[in-house]
């Protein structure tokens, strides 16, 4: 197992300790199992989606839990087994499991869905209105204003620049 050594960096960055930390962690605990499997995908800018594949699952054997920075997963093991049938093979995994994923600040489970054996958890970043940046006039001009998106404002620092 390789370890990520991010000595170099820590030397020239202030106040990315917990992301450095986060890193090896998840390093460090994602070596072994991969079961079950998932997507991320992004939706948009600010949307997000985690599928897993979670065949054999019923609603009501998934918990999933959001806590600062953290989205848990977990599945509980059923334990039916057809009464009077003798298994020849067993090839369909029914075992526990617990995923977890870190979120970044402000971001928020907004639906989670279970259809033919894919669990889907929608994500949105919502970033408050206090932490968005802000244009603050110089010289006393009372008005502050949102600062525009950088894709709406491309378009005019190409006609400037002609």
């Amino acid at each position: 197992m390789s370890r990520l050594d991010f000595t170099p960096y820590r030397r020239s960055t202030v106040g990315f300790d917990r992301l450095f930390d986060m890193l090896e962690s998840q390093a460090r605990l994602n070596s072994g199992d991969n079961y079950p499997p998932f997507n991320i995908a992004r939706n948009g800018e600010d949307s997000y989606r985690i599928t897993l594949a979670v065949a054999g699952f019923r609603p009501q054997d998934i918990d999933i839990t959001a806590q600062a920075n953290l989205l848990t997963v977990q599945g509980r093991k059923r334990e039916d087994v057809d009464e009077g049938a003798e298994m020849l093979h067993i090839g369909i995994a029914n075992r526990g499991f617990e995923r977890r994923f870190e979120l970044a600040d402000y971001v928020r489970v907004e639906n989670a869905a279970l259809a033919d054996g894919l669990l889907v958890v929608d994500l949105l970043r919502e970033i408050p209105d206090a932490m968005k940046p802000k244009k603050i006039a110089v010289n006393g001009g009372a008005t502050l204003s949102a600062v525009p998106d950088e894709d709406s404002t491309s378009g005019d620092d190409e006609a400037n620049a002609a």
